[in-house]
């Protein structure tokens, strides 16, 4: 084992899985990186409806912090940033400019960025519209860590002015994410928080051959959506699943649907998370297309959908032996190349060179895992 890195996160949200993905993500990694032997702080903004909704308050895999104010962020937390071989700014935290100034002002070694949001950051700086990262500040990451990978890449580097740009995609927990024995209630299921750009999708996808099949049972879960949604009689709402109810949630689809950002579909390379759960589950997928889907999911572990009529045929026309060979295939491939330690392990070695930290540690963290 090499040196024991401390590696500070200020991300969104870790103790909250509640109207957002990015504390599934950081439990991932930080779970793995934990499992390397590495000391791992999370710094968390103290808001009112994350504390409403905390699901994981006392970690085992990291010590979890709060603070207010940014006064209370320099105030309590300076000894721990300069002394950090390695922070790492999420996006979307609130106040995000105003913290990343004050974290490179106090940051003594590896300053990094990981965005979870890489689409939706990009276009908001393009409009001059970003409230947690500005255009100006991209340059000081000695590594800008992106949730997407392929021509965004060179496009952070080349039109955004990164140092360097490296793909880090969420990942799963096998000791969490597994079959349970329940018994399938679901012909085909949805997990995700309401977001406009995906609703239509999951009208064409879910909403629509529910309707057309109503003697087979579908469900929808997640947060925020509106009141005025004529949800079909056969389709259950769950309002909130928490991340220790997902596994049991996927066993009981005979099909999970995946349901893709606008925004991510036109970048390509953005897995969710809830791909690699489902896969991890055994639960067969169904998936909305994208550019660098593949390099994923081969076509052999995962079937995709434009329109209602497709969604059906896969319902009426697939048999249970053929749907769970491929489920299995999609489980195997994410148990070797998406868990949070694979994840962790590629975060270690896609560090900046030990000459480019600030402060001159000298840790061979390129070879640290």
């Amino acid at each position: 084992m090499t040196k024991q890195l401390d590696i500070v996160f200020l991300g969104l949200s870790l103790s909250s899985s509640w109207g957002n993905g990015h504390a599934t993500t950081f439990r991932g990694l930080l779970r793995g990186l934990h499992e390397l032997g590495h000391r791992i702080t999370f710094l968390e903004r103290d808001v009112p409806w994350y504390a409403r909704h905390r699901d994981l308050r006392e970690p085992d895999f990291c010590t979890l912090l709060y603070y207010e104010t940014l006064d209370e962020l320099r105030r309590a937390h300076e000894r721990r940033l300069r002394r950090a071989h390695i922070v790492v700014v999420g996006s979307f935290v609130p106040e995000g400019k105003a913290v990343i100034d004050t974290v490179a002002s106090l940051c003594g070694g590896q300053l990094c960025f990981y965005d979870i949001d890489t689409p939706v950051t990009l276009a908001q700086i393009a409009e001059d519209d970003c409230d947690y990262l500005a255009r100006r500040q991209i340059p000081y990451f000695d590594v800008y860590f992106s949730f997407t990978g392929g021509p965004t890449l060179d496009r952070l580097q080349s039109e955004f002015g990164a140092q360097r740009a490296e793909p880090l995609y969420c990942s799963v927990d096998p000791e969490r994410h597994h079959r349970t024995d329940n018994a399938i209630q679901w012909d085909l299921g949805y997990l995700g928080t309401y977001s406009s750009d995906r609703q239509p999708t999951l009208e064409a996808l879910l909403l629509e051959p529910a309707r057309r099949l109503p003697r087979r049972r579908f469900v929808v879960a997640g947060s925020q959506y509106p009141s005025n949604i004529a949800w079909p009689g056969n389709v259950e709402r769950i309002e909130h699943l928490p991340p220790a109810e997902h596994a049991a949630f996927y066993s009981r689809q005979r099909c999970t649907l995946n349901v893709t950002r606008a925004s991510m579909i036109a970048a390509g390379w953005s897995p969710s998370v809830r791909l690699f759960e489902a896969a991890a589950c055994g639960t067969p997928i169904i998936s909305d297309r994208w550019p660098g889907l593949d390099s994923f999911f081969p076509e052999s572990t995962i079937q995709t959908a434009d329109k209602p009529d497709d969604v059906i045929a896969i319902l009426s026309g697939q048999n249970d032996r053929a749907r769970l060979d491929m489920a299995d295939r999609a489980r195997k491939l994410v148990l070797t190349r998406h868990t949070g330690i694979a994840r962790a392990r590629e975060f270690i070695s896609r560090l900046a060179p030990p000459a480019r930290m600030r402060s001159g540690l000298g840790l061979d963290v390129g070879s640290a895992a």
